[in-house]
């Protein structure tokens, strides 16, 4: 039997990678440093003493230190806290900024017309908020002249300095060249 695709759960009901926080009767160390839930200390109490004080409280006893000597464990209402958890979780997902990468090709001879399609494309990438790589192909005899790789890319940072930084300084690498642009940022302008 191999390895258990990342959507299954184990035994426990946990996915793999997932974070796992013991609470109640799954602590299981003789002595636990208390926390009530406003953070004051109770000190060093037997586990059973914790369980205690949060049965009689309406609350959960929560490992929130397991490494520590001893554990540092919490009263807290579990569920509430792991609600608020997962929603700060899912706010800070959808507040990520998503850049992808574009790649636009080039070679030593593009003519006229398909640089300016292809500076119009960089364009409208880059106003979406996406970086772009560069890729400069050598073919052929083009290997002898690769300054006219260099300058074309040179051209096409310097048409777009108005929009893009440079990210990574275009480099010839073998039979390619590459460089990297990036938006500028728009926070200045509004």
């Amino acid at each position: 039997m191999g390895p258990r695709p990342n959507n299954q759960r184990d035994i426990r009901g946990r996915r793999p990678g997932e974070e796992f926080t013991r609470t109640n009767q799954q602590i299981r160390v003789p002595a636990v440093r208390c926390l009530l839930p406003d953070g004051t200390q109770l000190g060093v109490l037997s586990t059973r003493e914790a369980l205690d004080k949060a049965r009689q409280m309406g609350l959960d006893l929560v490992e929130i230190s397991p490494n520590a000597q001893p554990p540092v464990c919490k009263i807290m209402d579990y569920g509430k806290w792991k609600y608020e958890e997962d929603r700060k979780k899912k706010e800070a997902r959808k507040n990520q900024a998503r850049t992808q990468v574009k790649e636009v090709k080039f070679h030593a001879n593009t003519d006229v017309g398909d640089y300016q399609l292809k500076i119009r494309n960089i364009r409208t990438f880059l106003s979406e908020g996406n970086k772009v790589k560069l890729t400069l192909m050598f073919r052929g005899r083009e290997n002898a002249h690769k300054e006219l790789g260099e300058e074309v890319l040179a051209r096409v940072c310097a048409d777009l300095a108005d929009i893009a930084n440079v990210e990574q300084q275009p480099k010839v690498v073998g039979r390619s060249a590459t460089g990297l642009l990036a938006p500028k940022s728009q926070k200045g302008k509004a």
